[in-house]
């Protein structure tokens, strides 16, 4: 497995992964329809734009078969108005990849990224049904808040975590 930067060649590999992943991840989550219409020339696009976006940092997993089984992404939102600050904005894995460590290895490049940008605190939006939160959790982000958002007619419950704390979470890895 080789973690590495994306590059615009790599839109259409990280947007079958962000439709998959969201159709495994978000089963009897959202509404069957709304994940049936993922577009993957829409992420297509949307993943050309992000990778193309400065102070946008985006990175793929990439198995022996040269293919895109996971990416992540960070940098800081619009609505980020804290100083010395970013968001860790996604993690994603095709359900086959999952719990195989690739994850980490992800979110280790991420904090690598966010220590070489001299952050001090990092945050993460994640839906209360993703048990991508646990993985989070396990890795010191502490839970800052709740707040009830709709996706696709549906309402669900978005956590924001905090790390306040960057070396303490590469010393895990």
């Amino acid at each position: 497995m080789d973690i590495r930067n994306a590059i615009l060649t790599d839109a259409k590999g990280i947007a079958k992964v962000h439709v998959d992943s969201w159709k495994s991840t978000y089963r009897n989550v959202m509404p069957n329809e709304f994940l049936e219409k993922l577009s993957y020339d829409q992420r297509t696009d949307l993943w050309k734009r992000n990778i193309s976006k400065e102070d946008n940092y985006v990175f793929v997993a990439v198995n022996n078969d040269g293919e895109i089984v996971g990416f992540a992404d960070c940098g800081k939102r619009e609505s980020n108005d804290v100083d010395d600050s970013g968001d860790l904005t996604s993690i994603y894995l095709l359900e086959e990849y999952q719990g195989k460590g690739i994850g980490k290895q992800l979110l280790k490049q991420l904090f690598v990224q966010f220590d070489g940008l001299g952050f001090k605190k990092v945050f993460v939006e994640v839906l209360e049904a993703n048990k991508t939160r646990y993985f989070y959790e396990y890795y010191g982000a502490k839970l800052l808040k709740s707040e009830k958002i709709k996706v696709a007619g549906t309402e669900l419950n978005l956590l924001v975590y905090e790390w306040n704390n960057i070396e303490e979470v590469l010393s895990k890895f």
